[in-house]
């Protein structure tokens, strides 16, 4: 943390705070980053009604969840970093303001490329508010015990976030339409920008910091590039010319981005840090973890909307057992830290959404009892809870002291690539697995030649999430039992492959990483500072 004395003469506004943090700020920060993390979850609840209602085809339906969760991994350091150069009311003010501008936009889609552009612009508004409320909040207070406060305050608002999000999803799609999920977003979003405008402090921390404009252009090709690919694979062919083309494009900007981070002055991703064998260990897991968790609530979302088409009120019930035990448990993992190395405690969270997602494997695709998924997605919530809180820890404890701030930050950008590789992964993975099976068991079954004809006609247009939504007497509607099958086994699979992602984890959790000390509430404390770039 700079202690540099700024000037009589500079701006009231972004003078060192002086007094106790001023409740304005607090409300504003916690209010912008508890809206980011609705914004960011409440669409996966809505899956059953974009189908029904905009009749998506193929990778569509993931590239909903992905449009927003693309801008929030690739900016989200680099808003952190315009905050500190310019401001971080600023960004609060434009953040909310984007995501006004992305969920209207949304709320009023007309096709599903409307609905894609709508969740971009807002993904770039949360991408500046994740970062950019922590540290309005943490700059505002001078003391450890103070800092700590607010930071679980703010921890309890970004949590909190993620349990509104369902209800508010399941309540207006239940009694309304998901556009109406959308204005209500919309609504708090206003709310929001106001809020920053009227009561927060401005803060910033230029010394230092700086812009990698080369790192931030690759990087961002190149993710883009790769979730292409992933994508679309499955409906186009993965030897399809644009998804060759693709994986070639992303693997010569990840290289470019590479080449680049190696030679920045101040790199968006620091790449001497992997370097440390254990940290290197720790970054895989932050990637592959947090993969297999947002992977798990895209199979959870696919399979009780566009599947089952259940009510988004019922599908609500499982994103609440994933997102609450983050909420009701954060005062006993923040203790348990204090106590037990992070490495246990990640471990241990691994274990469990390992054993939810085999047991969620298990499911049938005809049991539609939400009794049936407390105790798979409960495991799979706990273990997130745990691991959330303490992939960061286990990472900062692998590194000198000094290298804190910058562990913290390379593992928010890695979490934040592996939760947008989970729909996208899975997605791919199931929907390939799905249609292989719809393909083989239509040409064997003992429907009639015209209901295979218009079946494969439906499928070839739409996959088999196309055929299992058509009405049961229409042609191709004979054969939607197979496709449903097919779909449960092909979602089946995804539950495995996050179980088996988390479950590698885990074991090189508690195998591989061994920091140099044990954490203290204090070294957490100052990891959050410098990720902020206070």
């Amino acid at each position: 943390m700079s202690t540099e004395t700024r000037s009589p003469s500079d701006p009231p506004a972004l003078r060192k705070p002086s007094g106790p943090l001023p409740v304005g700020t607090l409300v504003a920060g916690c209010f912008a980053v508890c809206l980011a993390q609705i914004a960011l979850a409440m669409p996966a609840t809505l899956n059953g009604l974009f189908q029904e209602d905009l009749h998506p085809v193929g990778s569509q339906l993931t590239w909903i969840s992905d449009a927003f969760l693309l801008p929030v991994t690739v900016l989200e350091l680099t808003f952190g970093v315009l905050g500190d150069l310019f401001g971080r009311k600023r960004l609060l003010v434009g953040g909310g303001a984007l995501l006004v501008v992305g969920e209207a936009l949304a709320a009023a889609s007309t096709g599903i490329h409307m609905l894609w552009v709508g969740q971009a612009i807002a993904g770039l508004g949360a991408a500046a508010l994740f970062p950019t409320s922590l540290a309005v909040i943490a700059a505002g207070t001078h003391t450890a015990r103070d800092r700590a406060r607010t930071i679980t305050i703010w921890a309890a608002a970004l949590s909190s976030g993620g349990f509104v999000a369902p209800v508010l999803g399941g309540i207006t799609g239940n009694y309304g339409s998901w556009r109406w999920a959308f204005i209500v977003v919309t609504g708090l979003a206003l709310v929001s920008t106001v809020l920053s405008q009227l009561l927060a402090q401005n803060s910033s921390a230029p010394e230092g910091r700086s812009l990698d404009l080369a790192g931030q252009i690759t990087i961002g090709v190149g993710m883009f590039a790769l979730l292409y690919a992933v994508i679309q694979g499955p409906s186009d062919g993965w030897t399809a010319t644009p998804v060759v083309i693709a994986y070639v494009v992303a693997a010569v900007f990840i290289g470019l981005f590479l080449a680049a981070e190696s030679r920045a002055a101040a790199p968006l991703l620091r790449l001497d840090l992997f370097r440390n064998r254990a940290f290197a260990v720790a970054s895989f897991v932050a990637v592959v973890g947090m993969f297999s968790y947002l992977g798990t609530a895209y199979a959870t979302s696919i399979r009780l909307g566009p599947i089952q088409h259940q009510s988004p009120l019922r599908g609500s019930f499982a994103f609440i057992l994933l997102n609450a035990w983050t909420l009701v448990l954060l005062p006993l993992i923040s203790r348990l830290l204090e106590k037990v190395s992070a490495r246990w405690v990640l471990g241990v969270g691994l274990a469990l959404m390992a054993a939810g997602d085999f047991t969620a494997a298990t499911l049938s695709v005809h049991d539609r009892a939400l009794t049936s998924l407390i105790l798979p997605i409960g495991l799979v919530g706990i273990g997130f809870a745990l691991t959330v809180s303490s992939i960061t820890a286990t990472a900062v404890n692998t590194v000198e002291v000094h290298y804190a701030g910058m562990a913290s930050a390379s593992t928010s950008l890695l979490r934040d690539f592996g939760f947008t590789l989970g729909p996208a992964v899975i997605g791919a993975v199931a929907l390939s697995r799905a249609a292989d099976e719809f393909t083989r068991k239509l040409a064997g079954s003992g429907l009639g030649d015209q209901v295979k004809a218009a079946a494969g006609q439906v499928a070839a247009e739409g996959g088999p999430l196309a055929v299992n939504s058509v009405p049961a007497t229409s042609p191709p509607g004979g054969a939607a039992p197979i496709a449903l099958e097919a779909l449960g086994n092909g979602y089946a699979v995804g539950y495995v492959v996050c179980g088996i992602a988390a479950l590698v984890c885990s074991l090189l959790s508690v195998v591989a990483l061994r920091g140099k000390a044990e954490e203290t509430a204090m070294e957490g404390i100052t990891a959050e500072e410098e990720t902020a770039g206070i």
